[in-house]
């Protein structure tokens, strides 16, 4: 995985923004990956940059088909239109009107299937495996694991003597693109899964070692909600990459991005407070080191702004 993770960056380096990594104003020490300002405002534009860089012409030609209630259909849409490639978006029931307008607001033909997003997520393959055409899965593809895993390309520049990063994980495409990078060029790095209380569905899946259908509760980390995808690589691949994981309550998940508005002046979504979160949950153990939190997204939903802005006006 490392050399394609290393040719993923060099791929996608002229399309895709090399994000600062910066040190929070926090009473405990800690930096933060400012992936919330790659383009689109999520890291998923990395993977789906990479995906799409990867098609044949044949491919190209005959256009995608994704499944994302948000960031990953973003980063398709916008990668898509970028290349002049035809691009169709299955969402679910709990998509945010305001990303659905998002999507097509970039070129993307809208589809809606299911009340949950695994449920779009097997629609769209059916689709894409009726028609011939490429399915571009939000984590489920070593390609878009390469291309998240370019953040580590990024962070062992910026900081090669990192203690532990903080990733949030829903389908883990993400921490399994950051971990296996850094497993191969920094061993000492701890990789530390993050999730919502209401939304564990990778670890239980990880403790189970198969695939299984996790009770899930609503969350403000909406990005990583829903089910995992059956044979989905990303499980044998975080349970290579994890060293622990840390569960964060919704009070914590809404204390940590209050705390980066007020502090940092940035709004972020859900998932990046829940890195934030576990990473205050724990800072004592990280006293005296060095450790990294992803801020990975910034596209909350309106309901969701409204919560964490509302306690600090």
């Amino acid at each position: 995985m490392t050399p394609d993770i290393l040719a993923a960056w060099e791929r996608i380096a002229p399309q895709t923004r090399e994000t600062p990594l910066e040190p929070a104003h926090l009473p405990d020490p800690v930096w933060l990956k400012l992936e919330h300002l790659q383009h689109t405002g999520s890291f998923k534009f990395r993977g789906a940059c990479h995906r799409i860089a990867r098609l044949t012409a044949d491919e190209a030609a005959a256009g995608v088909v994704t499944a994302s209630n948000g960031n990953h259909a973003l980063g398709v849409a916008a990668a898509a239109r970028a290349r002049g490639i035809a691009a169709e978006v299955y969402v679910s029931a709990q998509v945010a009107p305001a990303k659905a307008r998002r999507i097509e607001a970039m070129g993307a033909r809208l589809q809606r299937a299911g009340e949950d997003p695994l449920t779009a997520e097997l629609a769209a393959r059916r689709a894409a495996e009726a028609t011939g055409r490429v399915y571009i899965s939000p984590y489920n593809d070593l390609d878009v694991v390469a291309g998240q895993g370019t953040i580590a390309v990024e962070l062992h520049r910026q900081a090669p003597d990192l203690d532990a990063v903080f990733v949030a994980v829903g389908g883990g495409g993400l921490i399994a693109g950051i971990g296996t990078y850094l497993k191969a060029v920094s061993p000492r790095t701890e990789i530390v899964g993050c999730w919502p209380e209401n939304s564990p569905v990778m670890l239980r899946c990880m403790e189970a070692g198969r695939i299984v259908d996790v009770p899930e509760q609503p969350t403000l980390s909406e990005s990583t909600a829903g089910g995992l995808e059956p044979d989905s690589v990303t499980l044998p691949l975080c349970r290579a990459a994890i060293d622990r994981g840390v569960l964060v309550t919704e009070e914590e998940i809404l204390a940590a991005m209050r705390l980066l508005l007020h502090t940092e002046h940035w709004v972020v979504e859900g998932a990046a407070g829940v890195a934030l979160a576990a990473f205050l949950k724990d800072a004592a153990r990280y006293r005296g080191k060095r450790a990294a939190v992803v801020l990975c997204g910034r596209n909350l939903s309106t309901a969701v702004l409204e919560r964490v802005t509302g306690a600090v006006r």
